[in-house]
């Protein structure tokens, strides 16, 4: 078990504080829910969110902190009281003293954007370890430590800061000396991934997403753009310091991001400035095959991943592999070819039927673009008489409203049937939703009832597709890929979308198969 003295922790601590450390007591873990505070924690009161830290102060004595920081003046407590500017990002420091900086002793690659970010991430993994790296991954899937694999949450972005720093911890205890961590702009703007370190940072794409949370696209840009303003703060490491970022030349993102980075960069791309770039691409229903130039190099790529996007995250990869961590092409080009798929991202669902079922985690308007565009090509390279592609999808609950406009006038446009649907409405009305979603869809001109339809319950939903698929076509499930629960309401309730496939395909195959999850729109219908 980890100790330290409180004022140890705060002894690099970089932010002004009101030092109040008292008898100075040991801390054995650091938590910010006080729920989660047992005997000799250190606990960080927050702001903000659904519920303010400071009025569960009370319950984390009563469990057991020993002492405590917070934002706002507070008298009469009879343990120590850091008071400090932002709680929130002191959490991050604070959690990354207690494990002893581990971040300082490992080489990190960071990894943002708003589409992407998991399928690089595994695709740099995969290339670390052909690279004979000792490599650890945390994604919005899971965190891999060796040969642990633990389960990241069911709605969870980039973990919590002290989450995020146990895992670095146990990747250093267990020897691993590279990792790849998945950060989002949500974890930016909350400062979860502060003091990581970084040593490279990626970026996939930056596109329209989370503006309920940004409010626009130019702080949401932002927040992800900390990735790079912060590689300048990465301390000397014993194995050197890097300091790259890796840019995509062919994203809007690319000349704000170049113009602010003062670290080295590298560019990916489809175009000749691109730093490392893709020719002769070649798409099929069982992967992807191209050609990757760099450094005057050309070497031919076999990657099972589908989708000219797919090409561009492995771009990425291999920039940060080659350019940064001066890996040898055709080695890291290996590493790409071991990937056998990433979990709910254009997962391909068989059961011996007559047409093509995929679930795909796409979930904003242009994930949601690509990943059409992708299927009506896989259509296309099929066979002579391509079939139809029909499209399920939804949009959450307090999340970005225009966003749903968007994804349905996407579909409409680009699949031949799109079906609309439940995707985590939470408290908002799910009628309310889906007729946002069919207003976008009757201005591009579409006809409910012929080209487009609403089927509330997601299992109903994806069983309406398969009823309407004929041999040759090919359905997509997009909005959910590997999550594993759906939220109505404020309750999580277990879901899978492959699954849900799973059990739609054995009823339309008469065969057996799981049974559907359950919703509770089922209910109702």
């Amino acid at each position: 078990m980890n100790t330290s003295s409180l004022s140890d922790l705060f002894a690099e601590f970089p932010y002004s504080h009101k030092k109040e450390f008292g008898a100075d007591p040991f801390i054995r873990h650091v938590a910010s829910d006080s729920r989660k505070v047992l005997p000799g924690t250190l606990f960080v009161a927050m702001s903000g969110g659904s519920s303010d830290g400071h009025q569960h102060i009370k319950d984390a004595i009563e469990r057991g902190a020993v002492a405590l920081v917070g934002e706002k003046e507070i008298e009469g407590l009879h343990l120590p009281y850091i008071r400090v500017e932002n709680s929130r990002q002191s959490l991050a420091h604070l959690a990354a003293a207690f494990y002893g900086f581990p971040s300082r002793k490992l080489t990190m690659i960071g990894v943002t954007g708003t589409d992407g970010k998991t399928t690089t991430c595994n695709i740099l993994y995969q290339i670390l370890l052909a690279a004979g790296k000792k490599t650890g991954l945390i994604s919005t899937v899971n965190a891999i430590i060796g040969d642990d694999i633990l389960d990241t949450g069911f709605h969870v972005t980039t973990p919590d800061a002290p989450d995020v720093q146990r895992y670095l911890y146990k990747m250093l205890e267990a020897g691993l000396t590279h990792v790849v961590l998945e950060t989002t702009s949500h974890g930016w703007a909350q400062y979860r991934v502060d003091a990581c370190e970084f040593d490279i940072g990626v970026v996939t794409n930056i596109t329209h997403e989370h503006l309920d949370y940004h409010g626009t696209y130019e702080k949401y840009r932002s927040a992800k753009a900390r990735l790079f303003t912060t590689l300048s703060e990465t301390h000397s490491k014993p194995h050197g310091n890097i300091c790259l970022a890796v840019l995509n030349r062919d994203d809007s993102s690319y000349t704000y991001l170049s113009e602010i980075i003062t670290e080295k960069q590298a560019s990916y791309g489809f175009s000749d400035n691109a730093d490392v770039r893709a020719e002769n691409i070649q798409s099929s229903l069982t992967g992807t095959q191209f050609e990757v130039i760099s450094r005057n190099m050309r070497i031919d790529v076999k990657s099972p991943l589908v989708g000219s996007y797919n090409v561009s995250n492995c771009l990425a990869a291999l920039t940060a592999a080659h350019l940064g961590l001066e890996i040898p092409l055709e080695l890291a080009v290996r590493g790409i070819e071991r990937l056998p798929g990433v979990p709910g991202r254009m997962e391909r669902i068989d059961m011996g039927q007559s047409f093509i079922a995929i679930v795909d985690f796409a979930h904003t308007p242009n994930a949601l673009k690509v990943s059409l565009e992708t299927a009506r090509q896989m259509l296309l390279s099929g066979t002579k008489q391509p079939g139809r592609l029909i499209a399920i999808f939804g949009s959450a609950g307090l999340r970005d409203k225009e966003k749903r406009r968007m994804m349905a006038e996407v579909s409409v446009e680009l699949a031949d049937i799109s079906i609309m649907t439940a995707e985590d409405p939470r408290t908002e009305s799910l009628d309310g939703i889906l007729e946002e979603m069919a207003e976008g869809a009757r201005g591009k001109g579409a006809v409910e009832g012929e080209s487009f339809y609403r089927v509330r319950d997601r299992g109903n939903a994806i069983m309406f597709a398969l009823d309407q698929a004929r041999s040759g076509d090919l359905v997509i499930a997009c909005g959910k890929g590997h999550e594993q629960s759906m939220c109505f309401d404020t309750t999580e309730y277990p879901w899978d979308d492959r699954t849900a496939m799973q059990a739609a395909l054995s009823k339309v195959m008469d065969c057996n198969g799981p049974e559907m999850p359950y919703l509770p729109t089922q209910d109702a219908n």
